[in-house]
Formats: C-alpha cells, sequence, structure tokens
C-alpha cells in the first residue's frame, strides 16, 4: 500500500478494528485508549469525538495534543519493519502506534507498554 493510501485511512473506520483486535485478545477498550493517550495526547472525549469525525491519520497525528516525547522509546518490528528505522516521520507515528498495540494484544502490561 502507497504511503498516501495509508495516511488517507479514517481514523474513524480504523478505531474500530483496532479495538476488535485488542478485545479478542481480552484486553479492554479502556486499556486500548490508554495507549492512545499516551502516544497522542487525545483524551477519551476526543476519541469518542474522532470516531464519529471524518479525520484520516495525517489529520489525526498533525493535530495531536501532544506526541509523547518518549515514542522513541518505542522499538522493536511490526510486520516486519523496524520501528526506529521508518524514515517517514507520519509512517513511524502509525507504526509506533501498531507496535504499542501489538504489544497489548500479546498481553504485556500497561505501565511496560507506556514505557513507565
Amino acid at each position: 500500500m502507497q504511503l498516501e493510501k495509508v495516511f488517507a485511512l479514517h481514523w474513524a473506520k480504523l478505531y474500530p478494528v483496532y479495538l476488535k483486535k485488542v478485545v479478542a485478545k481480552g484486553r479492554s477498550q479502556d486499556e486500548l485508549d490508554a495507549v492512545i493517550q499516551w502516544l497522542t495526547g487525545y483524551t477519551a472525549a476526543d476519541l469518542r469525538a474522532l470516531e464519529q469525525g471524518d479525520v484520516d491519520l495525517r489529520a489525526f497525528f498533525a493535530q495531536a495534543p501532544a506526541f509523547n516525547p518518549n515514542a522513541h522509546l518505542v522499538t522493536g518490528t511490526v510486520c516486519g519493519v523496524r520501528v526506529e528505522d521508518v524514515a517517514d516521520p507520519l509512517m513511524r507515528q502509525i507504526r509506533q502506534l501498531d507496535k504499542l498495540l501489538d504489544e497489548l494484544g500479546k498481553g504485556r502490561a500497561l505501565g511496560k507498554i507506556l514505557r513507565a
């Protein structure tokens, strides 16, 4: 998939996919939201509003209230790609979120996922 197609994905369509993935692995929506909030600075209310909106991934990350300064600590591979080696800054942010959600789905403790 070309980067522009990925960036054009709508958050309102992607969030339910993320939710289904983590719930299937025995995690909760609150935990999913905590991970997203830690990375982006959005509040729970912000996330509910975004679910109803028409925001694509480019805007979702560009408008993030406070992208976490410790996001660089999110390392490892997602789909065979090392997160820290992704050159495009927006794609790196998307991969960081993917990596955090993978860790959530694998049962890692929330404190460790949030690099606490």
